[in-house]
């Protein structure tokens, strides 16, 4: 049955909210993006008179599609080369979704969409639709063929799991800047030590190329092995000019909500570094530079108004 203009307008207006779920269901845009292209095709094949909620229908719907891609991702991320993180969304990019609560806004940072992996698909669904899109336990047993009660159980399994593996208290936004372009002046000057002070002991820096370009297997652990490893980083080499295809423009920006480096080649966004910023100072690094995971990116950098670069690597 082919679908009325009224049918079509009606998938349209919930395209961005199911792609925003999809996307903190899936860690991935391309993946929420043909998550959404397959509701769409059951959409169009269903008798859509006989849809009470449509709301109700598509989320159902992509979720279950979800799930069953989340099930498949896991045995694909076990051969992933090297570290698996998310897809960083630049700021403004309408795919991040809501962000007017705390719930909100923690729900789409880096941070939480890594500690998500450690969530069972059924978990992370109920995560998502409860913390991100305050879908009441009723709605969500409905959404996946749950009771009510288990809905509640499993909520609470997984926000047991998120509060264990989350850091301390992060920092206000504009504290949060003075501290990456502290950071950034430090890591360009060669000044270790400043930069071990900036760092929480435990810090960590995690890099996924996706086997397509160096990062490492292993993450540094450390105030010390990560404050060497981004003197390294940040120094100037022939090498690293040759590996990116020029000088690197680095930008101060935020993705997922809270601040980021981003490192642009010639209007070609080539890594996102997003920075987990609490009280005690820099407690994480997750650094994207799989070119398959920074194509949205470039496509938002370029369609975004951005300013000077901070500094040049060259």
């Amino acid at each position: 049955m082919a679908l009325t203009v009224n049918d079509m307008d009606r998938f349209t207006a919930s395209t961005p909210r199911l792609e925003a779920i999809a996307y903190r269901l899936l860690g991935s845009a391309s993946e929420a993006e043909d998550a959404v292209q397959d509701t769409f095709l059951r959409w169009q094949a269903a008798d859509v008179d006989r849809i009470e909620v449509p709301e109700a229908w598509l989320t159902k719907v992509l979720t279950n599609l979800c799930l069953n891609q989340l099930t498949s991702a896991r045995a694909r991320r076990e051969t992933y080369v090297g570290q698996w993180l998310p897809e960083p969304l630049l700021a403004g990019d309408p795919m991040l979704g809501p962000a007017d609560t705390a719930e909100q806004r923690e729900s789409l940072s880096y941070a939480v969409l890594t500690l998500l992996e450690r969530l069972t698909p059924n978990e992370r669904a109920v995560y998502v639709l409860r913390e991100a899109f305050d879908y009441s336990h009723r709605e969500i047993a409905e959404i996946l063929d749950v009771t009510e009660a288990a809905s509640q159980q499993i909520f609470h399994r997984a926000k047991k799991h998120i509060a264990d593996g989350r850091s301390r208290t992060e920092v206000d936004e504009a504290t949060a800047r003075r501290i990456v372009e502290e950071f950034l002046a430090a890591a360009t000057s060669g000044q270790t030590d400043q930069l071990v002070r900036m760092l929480t002991k435990d810090a960590v820096s995690i890099g996924d190329g996706g086997g397509k370009v160096p990062a490492r297997a292993k993450a540094f652990e450390g105030a010390v092995a990560v404050a060497k490893f981004m003197r390294g980083l940040f120094k100037p080499s022939p090498a690293k000019r040759a590996l990116v295809g020029g000088a690197a423009e680095i930008h101060i920006t935020a993705a997922n909500g809270a601040p980021a480096l981003v490192a642009v080649v010639d209007g070609l966004v080539v890594g996102v570094m997003c920075l987990q910023i609490d009280a005690e100072g820099i407690a994480a690094f997750r650094n994207q530079v799989n070119p398959d995971k920074l194509r949205r990116a470039t496509r938002r950098w370029a369609a975004a108004d951005h300013g000077e670069p901070l500094f040049t690597l060259s």
